[in-house]
């Protein structure tokens, strides 16, 4: 039995936080999957296909990490692809009542998956997809947030509301 865990989330855009965790756990993890969610009900910067080719290029130096689009519930895809893990990055203690609830309901879900809580590195605590969402919309620079990937698409997407002077 492999190790295997599902890292979901709607990744818009994906981080260095993001990108930080999933590094952190392809060493625990024989495979980790992860699951950028099709169906949200946030209002995303970018199409699935995009999150999804972002995360793809961000993390092709992790040969045990793939990313795959998931919609609906995220139990189903966990016994889908076999993973005994869910793994979920806290950022701040705000930010765990909430992850400790969706634990619980996953875990009556699909109890054989067991969640994985990975606190954030300090250096990435305050970073979130919707402030860099909101910092290139308004012109600013993102790019110790974002791998180059992600910055340069964010200033093509944003370039309209940021004409150059």
């Amino acid at each position: 039995m492999s190790n295997r865990a599902i890292y979901p989330g709607t990744f818009d855009p994906i981080t260095n936080g993001h990108i930080d965790i999933v590094a952190r756990a392809a060493r625990i993890f024989d495979h980790v999957i992860v699951a950028v969610a099709a169906s949200t009900s946030k209002n995303t910067a970018f199409s699935t296909d995009e999150r999804v080719q972002f995360a793809r290029d961000t993390l092709a130096e992790y040969k045990n990490v793939e990313v795959q689009r998931f919609e609906g519930l995220l139990a189903n895809f966990v016994r889908q692809w076999g993973a005994n893990a869910v793994l979920r990055g806290l950022r701040a203690v705000s930010d765990f009542e909430y992850e400790f609830q969706l634990a619980g309901m996953n875990k009556h879900l699909v109890p054989e998956a067991e969640t994985i809580f990975m606190p954030t590195r300090e250096n990435y605590s305050y970073i979130s997809s919707s402030l860099i969402r909101e910092i290139a919309s308004l012109g600013g620079d993102v790019s110790e947030f974002v791998h180059p990937i992600v910055r340069d698409a964010l200033a093509e997407r944003f370039a309209s509301r940021n004409p150059k002077k």
